[in-house]
């Protein structure tokens, strides 16, 4: 993964109520610090425990000062209503409340904090404020309990950061056949993302005075080298390459105040005419740096996209939830596919856009949809640029955050793995297991009214990312319910 994401510098405050002992808070903190170290989580430790307002003013002070932008107001006892929440309303970043169980039977005079009881009132205080920070499942621990729910926060607190200073470029208008892809962009300001919608003229205006760009034979170099004995058509590499490079330029020229970018872009069918090739494996080559690059001008699938990114560390990928099993496939497979039912599957495809790292012997094709309509009785040209292959098998999570029509934001979430089942078809292409799949399908993809386009995380990432859908307002947040949880109307007679 590349740059193309923040770095979380985690800090924690430790608060006091002045009738209760200082140095229990103190303490508790450091040893909070303690176990966050040996987890390898960087954290910086204020070292002002917070009992009134000024304190707070001061640890806010310090904490900026180490460069802090997610931040830990720890209860290590009672906890002041007041100034901890005050801290949570003038820190710039994202918050995390958690606070101090009691450790041992042996030391409940002194040594007794009562934070079970103070988390309570900073609940009541952040809610009188409008605040809404992150409070863990399970929000009181020990020292070692604590230092988990901050390594679950960090993911958590990325995501909120970078979709702060994230920009999306957008070239063409979406497909009139793929109006699914075409939802509001008005709640893209309301979660603080920039989108920049651009022409194709302006795409390939720029493509053009790429044409002499001295880093083309570089790239496409590194591209054969990427692709190996899969290079099925070394040919189109200087095409690629020229494109890659009018991508990145274009990012760098136009990202302006934001830090961060991403693209959403119209790949055909004009695209193969004009530019002469399919920009799938460029795409895939980019978001296997943190870049995510979405097709068919889907904005919200390129939102999604970087907000896995975040979430997993890992490059995404963005995959038609394409076409059901064969009975004769499961039948045949059924030892790799264990115990998920047949209505369990699904083949996810797209053309060529899945980075190289999660394909079983990735091949350089064309893409053979396009070609039948493009040039039908002709060697693939125009066509050729796709990464094709078997997604390999993984754990995997279906994500995406969607604009309803009206603009409302929306999400769904459902885990399960990809299967190490031959699809035997074309394009990058896999089978996915999700738990109960075909009622979720039908009450929440269908139901719901959700595009096709599904952002895929190869890891499972259910629980930062229905966190982080939280504490970004988004009300409708859908997931796979368990045999015998019924969705809202769906009819149990069925």
């Amino acid at each position: 993964m590349g740059a193309n994401a923040p770095d979380v510098k985690l800090g924690i405050i430790a608060v006091s109520r002045d009738c209760f002992p200082k140095e229990l808070s103190a303490g508790r903190r450091a040893a909070v610090a303690g176990e966050l170290a040996l987890r390898n989580i960087e954290a910086y430790e204020s070292k002002i425990t917070v009992e009134n307002e000024l304190d707070a003013v001061k640890a806010l002070e310090d904490v900026k000062a180490a460069g802090v932008n997610a931040l830990v107001v720890y209860l290590g006892n009672f906890g002041p209503e007041g100034p901890e929440t005050q801290i949570c309303q003038k820190f710039s970043g994202p918050v995390m409340f958690a606070a101090a169980a009691e450790e041992t039977g042996e030391d409940l005079i002194n040594g007794r904090g009562d934070a079970y009881c103070g988390m309570l009132n900073a609940s009541y205080n952040l809610g009188l404020r409008g605040l809404t920070p992150y409070i863990p499942e399970r929000p009181v621990g020990v020292p070692s309990e604590v230092a988990e729910m901050i390594a679950g926060f960090a993911p958590v607190a990325k995501i909120l950061i970078g979709l702060k200073k994230l920009k999306i470029f957008s070239f063409g208008p979406r497909p009139f056949d793929f109006l699914a892809c075409n939802a509001p962009i008005r709640p893209l300001f309301d979660l603080g993302v920039e989108i920049q919608e651009n022409s194709e003229l302006d795409l390939f205006a720029s493509f053009k005075n790429h044409a002499q760009d001295p880093r083309i034979a570089e790239i496409a170099a590194d591209m054969a080298a990427e692709l190996g004995a899969g290079n099925g058509h070394p040919g189109i590499l200087d095409r690629l390459a020229q494109f890659e490079a009018t991508l990145l330029d274009w990012a760098e020229a136009n990202k302006g105040a934001s830090d961060y970018f991403v693209f959403a872009n119209k790949c055909w069918p004009a695209f193969q005419t004009q530019f002469g090739f399919v920009p799938c494996y460029v795409n895939s080559r980019l978001t296997a740096r943190g870049i995510p690059v979405s097709c068919e001008v889907d904005i919200y699938g390129a939102l999604t996209e970087f907000i896995i990114s975040l979430a997993t560390d890992k490059p995404p990928t963005l995959l038609d939830i394409n076409n059901t099993v064969p009975y004769d496939m499961y039948e045949k497979n059924k030892k790799r596919i264990g115990s998920y039912k047949h209505t369990d599957l699904f083949m996810g495809f797209h053309c060529g856009n899945t980075a190289s790292c999660y394909i079983k012997s990735p091949v350089m094709k064309h893409q053979l949809i396009m070609k039948r309509a493009l040039e039908p009785d002709t060697e693939p040209d125009i066509t050729r640029g796709t990464l094709e292959g078997q997604i390999k098998a993984s754990n995997a999570t279906l994500f995406r955050l969607q604009s309803t029509a009206g603009g409302v934001l929306k999400s769904y979430i459902a885990e399960g793995e990809v299967l190490d089942v031959d699809p035997q078809s074309f394009g990058g292409i896999g089978v996915i297991a999700i738990p109960e799949l075909a009622r979720f399908y039908r009450h929440v993809l269908v139901g719901k009214q959700y595009p096709h386009h599904a952002g895929v995380a190869f890891d499972h990432a259910g629980k930062t990312l229905f966190t982080a859908m939280k504490l970004l307002g988004v009300k409708d947040i859908a997931w796979n319910q368990p045999a015998g949880v019924y969705y809202e109307g769906e009819n149990p007679f069925f």
